[in-house]
Formats: C-alpha cells, sequence, structure tokens
C-alpha cells in the first residue's frame, strides 16, 4: 500500500490529529526516511511488551527487496498503552487498504475489467507519486535545502528551484472579476485580520475571556473553567453556522445544505441530518435566517470552539440543557469579551505577543500613495487599539500615510444608514469631541459616521481617472468619489466588509483570506495529492462502469458495486479532510461542492489574497483577469466525454 516515506505517513495509522509522535513512531519514521522504504506496511505485528513488526511488501521501485524491521519492546508499564497502538495502527492500515482495493461484480466480465484496471492503476499512481516525492526529497537534502523547505505537513518534497514558485503561489492576488488597478484611485482598508494580523494566542485569549465570562456572569458550571478547557485551533474554520435550535456547528454548501454537522465534538451521522433538516438536509430561507447563525470572520473560529465545548461539557456530565439557551450564551458572552474592551487592553499592552509582524505593510501602503491614491482607514476597533497595533506594524508616523481615518464605524452599518455624523477623536487624550464635523480632514482621527456622510464630508474633486467639466458639480452622482468601482475596499469579513460595500455602491472589493495560503500549502501534501488523484480516478471509473451497464434498469449487483464503490470514495474524501488538519475539511469546499463560503467570495469579491502584502508582488495600474467563470458540468468538459478511457495518462500504470 502506497504511502510517505515521511512522519504523515505515520500520522494515517495513528489518526493523529496534531501529528505528534510517540518515541516509538519516531524511531520507525526516522528509519522510513533513511531506507526510502516507500510503501505502507503489508503487515502490522504487535508483540508482548509494545514492539511491533513492519513487514513491507515487494516494490518494483525498491529493487525488489523484502523489509522486515521490528521496533523494540517497551517497559511493561507501558505495554498496554503500546499494544493499544499497536491494534489502531493495525486497524487503520487495515481500513487504508480498503481504500484501495475495489468491488467485483458477480457476473459482468467488461465491468469487472474495468474495475480491475482501475485498482492496478490506482496503486501505481500511488507508488508512483511517492517515488517521485522522495526522490525530490532525496535531491533537496543533496542541495543542503534547510528550513526554507516546506514542512513535512506539506510536500516536504519539493525541489530548491520550485520554492519561489510555491511562494508566488500561495502569495497571489487572486480574481474572480476583471478588475484594473489603474482605474482605482481610492483604497479603503479594514484594520483587524486586514492590516494587522494575530498570533494563535489572540483566539486563546478571547476563549478563555468568554469562558470566564461564561461561568460567572451565566452560572455555569464552574468545573468547566477546572477541567482544562482552551480554545482548539484544530477544530474550528471559517463559514461555518450554529444551527440555534440544536446547537450543532454546521458546514453549508453553496446550496445551503448541511453538508457536516457537530453536536460537540461528535459528528452528527447522516441518518439525524437527514431527519432534522427534512431529507434533503437544507433549510427554506426563512428558517435559515430563524436558525442559523453565521460564524464567517476569523474572530468567531473562539466562538465555535466555545460553543461545541460547552455542548460537549453538557453531553459528557449527562446534564441536560437546552440548545438556544446555550448557544445565546455562548454568544452574549463573546459578544461581552468584544464589547468591554477587556481583550483589546491586553493585546494593546503587549504587541509584540499578539500581533504578527509585517515588513511589507508600509512598503504596500507607500507604493499605492505614490501612484497617486487616495487611503481610507475603516474599522470597527476603538482608535487607541488601532493605534497600538498599526504603531507596531507600520511606525508611530502610520496616520500619515491615510487621507481619511475612521474608527469604530459600526459596519455595515456605516455602509446602510445615511443619519450617523461624524465626531473627531482627540488623538492625545482618545476622547470624542463634541463640535460638529463639517469636513474631513487629513491628520485627524474620526468615529462613528456613514457612507453618506463620508461622501458629503471629504473635499476630494473627481476621481482621478475621470475627466470634467469644471461646470458640473463634484458631487453629482455619477462622479461621486466614493459610489463606483473606482473606489476598492480590501477587508477579511465578508458580510461587516465588504459585501454591503459591492451591493449597495458598486466598489471593487477584494477579501483577505489566510486561508488560501494555508490550504495551498496543505494541499501539496503527497498523501492529499493522492487522494486528489484517486478520487478522480474511482469517479471515472464507476462513469466507465455505468457505461459498460449500457442503458437498461440496474440489477441488485450493478447497484452494490456502485454502492461500495460511492463509500471508497467517500473515505478518500475523509482523508483529505484529515490531512487538512480539522473535522470541517477545506473552507472552500463543503467535501465534493463549494461551500457557501467560497460561493459568497465569488459573488461578493472582485479580489482574494492571503495577505494584504501580496499586493507587493503587483504594480499599482496592474490588470487581474479571472479565471474561466465555467460553472456548469457541459461549459467545464467542453467537447470532452464524460470520462476518459483506461489507457488515458490518467491511468498509465507504467512502472
Amino acid at each position: 500500500l502506497a504511502a510517505s516515506a515521511s512522519e504523515p505517513s505515520l500520522n494515517r495509522l495513528t489518526k493523529s490529529p496534531q501529528y505528534t509522535y510517540t518515541p516509538t513512531q519516531k524511531a520507525i519514521s526516522a528509519i522510513m526516511r533513511r531506507s526510502k522504504i516507500l510503501l505502507l506496511p503489508l503487515t502490522i505485528l504487535t508483540h508482548g511488551g509494545g514492539g511491533h513488526s513492519f513487514v513491507f511488501p515487494v516494490s518494483k521501485r525498491s529493487n525488489g527487496k523484502v523489509l522486515f524491521l521490528t521496533t523494540p519492546s517497551s517497559s511493561s508499564s507501558s505495554s498496554n498503552s503500546n499494544n493499544s497502538r499497536g491494534i489502531e495502527a493495525t486497524n487503520s492500515a487495515i481500513e487504508y487498504s480498503s481504500m484501495t482495493t475495489l468491488p467485483r461484480h458477480p457476473d459482468n466480465d467488461e465491468a469487472n475489467e474495468i474495475l480491475s484496471d482501475t485498482e492496478k492503476a490506482l496503486r501505481a499512481m500511488q507508488e508512483n507519486v511517492l517515488f517521485d516525492a522522495c526522490a525530490d526529497e532525496k535531491q533537496n537534502e543533496g542541495r543542503g535545502t534547510t528550513a526554507k523547505t516546506m514542512s513535512t505537513t506539506a510536500t516536504g518534497a519539493m525541489m530548491a528551484e520550485e520554492e519561489d514558485e510555491v511562494d508566488i503561489e500561495q502569495e497571489s492576488v487572486y480574481a474572480n472579476s476583471y478588475v484594473d488597478l489603474g482605474k482605482v484611485d481610492t483604497v479603503g482598508f479594514d484594520y483587524d485580520y486586514t492590516l494587522v494580523t494575530y498570533t494563535k494566542e489572540l483566539l486563546e485569549l478571547i476563549y478563555g475571556m468568554a469562558l470566564k465570562r461564561l461561568v460567572e456572569e451565566k452560572e455555569y458550571p464552574r468545573e468547566m473553567l477546572e477541567v482544562g478547557l482552551k480554545f482548539d485551533p484544530f477544530f474550528s474554520i471559517r463559514g461555518l453556522a450554529v444551527d440555534r435550535d440544536n446547537g450543532w456547528i454546521c458546514h453549508l454548501s453553496y446550496t445551503h445544505k448541511v453538508s457536516v454537522a457537530w453536536e460537540g465534538r461528535q459528528r452528527v451521522s447522516r441518518s439525524r441530518l437527514v431527519s432534522e433538516y427534512s431529507g434533503k438536509r437544507a433549510l427554506s430561507p426563512s428558517t435559515r435566517k430563524q436558525r442559523l447563525k453565521p460564524l464567517n470572520d476569523l474572530f468567531s473560529m473562539a466562538e465555535c470552539c466555545l460553543m461545541a465545548d460547552t455542548v460537549q461539557f453538557f453531553l459528557d456530565g449527562d446534564i441536560p440543557f437546552c440548545p438556544r439557551s446555550a448557544v445565546n450564551d455562548v454568544l452574549g458572552s463573546i459578544t461581552g469579551t468584544h464589547v468591554s474592551g477587556e481583550f483589546h487592553r491586553q493585546v494593546a499592552n503587549e504587541p509584540e505577543k499578539y500581533f504578527e509582524g509585517k515588513p511589507y505593510l508600509k512598503g504596500v501602503l507607500d507604493k499605492m500613495k505614490e501612484s497617486g491614491k487616495r487611503l481610507i482607514f475603516v474599522s470597527n476597533s476603538p482608535f487607541w487599539y488601532c493605534d497600538a497595533g498599526m504603531n507596531y506594524v507600520a511606525g508611530p508616523g502610520w496616520r500619515d500615510q491615510w487621507d481619511v481615518v475612521v474608527t469604530s464605524a459600526g459596519k455595515p452599518a456605516f455602509y446602510t444608514e445615511e443619519n450617523r455624523p461624524f465626531r473627531e477623536v482627540d488623538i492625545t487624550t482618545g476622547k470624542v469631541k463634541f463640535k460638529q464635523v463639517l469636513k474631513l480632514e487629513k491628520g485627524r482621527v474620526y468615529t462613528s459616521g456613514c457612507l453618506k456622510e463620508l461622501t458629503q464630508r471629504i473635499t476630494w474633486r473627481y476621481p482621478l481617472s475621470f475627466s470634467h467639466d469644471e461646470e458640473d458639480s463634484p458631487y453629482d452622482d455619477i462622479y461621486s468619489p466614493l459610489t463606483s468601482p473606482n473606489v476598492m475596499y480590501v477587508g477579511d469579513s465578508l458580510f461587516a466588509d465588504l459585501v454591503d460595500a459591492k451591493r449597495e455602491f458598486g466598489w471593487t472589493t477584494a477579501a483577505v483570506t489566510p486561508e488560501v495560503g494555508w490550504e495551498i500549502e496543505l494541499q501539496r501534501n503527497t498523501e492529499f495529492v493522492i487522494a486528489d488523484r484517486a478520487i478522480e480516478m474511482l469517479l471515472n471509473s464507476l462513469r466507465l462502469y455505468q457505461r459498460s451497464l449500457g442503458t437498461g434498469l440496474r440489477s441488485k449487483d450493478d447497484l452494490e458495486v456502485m454502492d461500495k464503490m460511492e463509500r471508497i470514495v467517500s473515505k478518500w474524501r475523509d482523508e483529505q479532510t484529515r490531512l487538512l488538519g480539522n473535522p470541517f475539511g477545506s473552507v472552500f469546499r463543503a467535501r465534493y461542492t463549494p461551500s457557501l463560503f467560497a460561493h459568497s467570495l465569488r459573488r461578493y469579491c472582485d479580489l482574494y489574497m492571503s495577505n494584504v502584502a501580496s499586493l507587493r508582488h503587483y504594480s499599482p495600474q496592474h490588470r487581474f483577469y479571472p479565471e474561466s467563470p465555467k460553472l456548469l458540468s457541459h461549459e467545464i468538459r467542453g467537447s470532452n466525454p464524460e470520462c476518459c478511457d483506461i489507457d488515458d495518462p490518467i491511468f498509465d500504470i507504467a512502472c
């Protein structure tokens, strides 16, 4: 059974979600890496005292050798735990074997030939991919590749010459529609998770403060503070939703179908999903609005984790509870933590602990200013907090780069309300002044307000790209400086920052989506590549299999083979989810369909990138051309048939 000759291959055996290894597993991994073993063990034997024997099968690419590796027994005190690990490893290897062994039809030779050829091709593909990965890794070692090489949780085997290409792809700006930066004369930026990003300690801090508030203010069991609950970065992702009626954390597809749901830390079975969500696992628009609370920004990952842990605490203790009340209490505790300013003060006092460095930010902003673009700073955070973060990442004179600075803006109401006047903030004391704001001046800081007021209070003339008649009013609707696609706004929160800017005012929108970089790295993991290709091959095989059955009614045996094949595909999808390091899988995919988050990203965002620093790779006059916007199957396939033949390159089994 093909697998990576690196530590993640052992992770498949141990099912360790956080890539941690016992001393025994580390020793095995080291031997595997030195020996360039290309195959997972065919047999895993557990001896008394905790020793393990791994028998590796013959491989054409390993010069016909059969390798037998035995690890020493542990002390008697740890024998039980080691035996358990050995049993777990054996069961996991058996499960993996089932993912590469295809069913057979009892009486259809043509169908069996397709299945047999696919099985051979599947295993050969695994070995070829892994052999190439190991060869590349050996070349990297020979070239003295150091820490710049990607970690073993990602490809780990990319050649040195390819690293620049990998970095560029991770830091690319991706386009959903045509954008000409040369015509953009005004660029607005959000603050949190856009101009500044945070270390993992921030979400741990928010989680801990909200949990304490839940216990002390909502009178939840004090045992919740004593059992060691803490934020788990490997559980939640963006784009989820919590169902207020049952407390489930749901991952939605672009059709609003509940693809995956977790009750506490337990995955909800398919049968319960079907029962709860009326067969098709989807809710009507009115019901969705009533039941589902979106968790769309990066701050909400702490919210999601605390929600699941609270529900799991009640389930473990067999404590009766009302899910809607629990959801409301957790949401209230998170909101209270934000509104109180408690975590803001701690972060501002320890910027080096909570803020990530931004070595390229100032250069990006300077290049925009030098090209004649105006810069607007619009954040929901208070001024003193923004000032602390911007001082850390951009230096004390950060306000000099901005034409307008608005804090505590209250987005998305900032876009939709029309009667919210601006007030000026005293930058020395942080207090809000009472005088009426008649115009917005560079170097000053404002709070509250709305987009209509912003348009009326600025003293700019026409957008740079427009020619105009001197007799025209500078605020004619057609030339309004802040109601055109010549304004681009960059933010991380789809619905707080970008949706209304795009929908109501036609702005060009750019989303900061760090998951792009994370997932590109993880999806280069050799195991992920194998899983992806395996799914493609299995689905193609299913199409060929159905073609061989003709257009008549299917027999019971026909359908049974298809059911088994579909279950194998599902196991490979589970493997991809595991490799992504969280129980929900990709932020952009809900199992095999685009997620609701991905759908919203495509619908409301013209551009998206992993970091604002990605803009340094582009000219201020760069023109972005989107990839093909094809969405329908016939457009994607074009003139290609429904499936490829076994002798096509994807099924090349030559070694």
